[in-house]
């Protein structure tokens, strides 16, 4: 349910911490909720370059009655991309602590209508589209951008997605990495993502993972919610369970639970509210947000 809310002078801009709830963990992501219609993608991307985060979101509200809420886009400082999770749940904290939505919030988005609702306990769960996995041979060039770390298998996503997922061998061959990120701007994929099993269970996370996407101007995203919808179907295959708990990042980090019920995957995490401010540039024409 959209609920109104009054304007303020600006275009107020959030900053938030998205897949943990701490400020200065997990992968930030800014946001901007606009009254009407996206500006022009020209200054969508340089909102997104001002802001020099993995990913800035922006989002409208769309009329009633129809299969999305809010019309949602996500940009990284290069270009738009398919399908972002933490700028996701952002988004949705950003409406349901602010009282623009509440209960299940639909949004509509290039890889089709996401879902996002929130829990008594402040945790959120998106539905997002399960990735397809296709095996395929280690790429010298990523080999080589890796550092040569052993490979245990390389799998293709889905087309939305776009990376490819590398399992290594061991927890800390994964922390210890330290890739050439000019080799891997040169390879044409979105990004890779390197994993493994937890060398600890016990600690509370049952596989860890880093996702490099350089070609995005991004070297190392702290947690990426997308990746995790290939990551689920990857360890509940090896570890027989559909319901887990993944840690990403270096040397920032965060928590993602996923629940993977077939052809959809469900991305639980929590966020918090670094920043609050305005964005005085405005778009073409002029524009407000919420």
């Amino acid at each position: 349910m959209i609920k109104k809310s009054s304007y303020r002078r600006g275009m107020r801009i959030r900053i938030v911490d998205a897949f943990t709830d701490r400020p200065f963990h997990g992968n930030p992501a800014a946001v901007l909720l606009l009254d009407t219609g996206f500006p022009p993608d020209a200054w969508l991307q340089q909102v997104a370059v001002e802001m020099n985060l993995s990913e800035t979101a922006f989002a409208h509200p769309l009329p009633p009655g129809g299969d999305a809420d809010w019309a949602l886009r996500w940009f990284t400082p290069a270009a738009e991309v398919d399908m972002c999770g933490h700028a996701t749940l952002a988004t949705a904290h950003v409406l349901a602590t602010s009282g623009l939505a509440t209960g299940l919030i639909r949004f509509s988005a290039r890889c089709g209508v996401l879902t996002a609702e929130t829990a008594d306990d402040g945790t959120i769960t998106m539905d997002f589209p399960t990735s397809s996995l296709t095996p395929v041979p280690a790429p010298a060039a990523v080999d080589h951008a890796l550092g040569g770390p052993p490979i245990l298998s390389v799998h293709d996503t889905a087309d939305h997605i776009g990376d490819l997922l590398v399992e290594l061998a061991d927890e800390k061959t994964v922390r210890e990495l330290e890739p050439d990120h000019a080799a891997l701007r040169a390879f044409a994929r979105r990004g890779v993502i390197v994993t493994a099993p937890a060398e600890d269970p016990s600690l509370g996370y049952d596989f860890v993972s880093r996702g490099f996407f350089p070609a995005f101007g991004i070297d190392e995203d702290p947690v990426t919610g997308s990746a995790h919808t290939a990551l689920a179907p990857f360890w509940a295959r090896r570890l027989g369970r559909t319901e887990l708990t993944g840690l990403q990042g270096g040397a920032r980090r965060g928590l993602v639970r996923v629940t993977l019920a077939g052809d959809r995957t469900l991305l639980t995490g929590r966020a918090v509210t670094v920043v609050d401010g305005e964005l005085l540039a405005a778009p073409p024409g002029g524009g407000r947000a919420k």
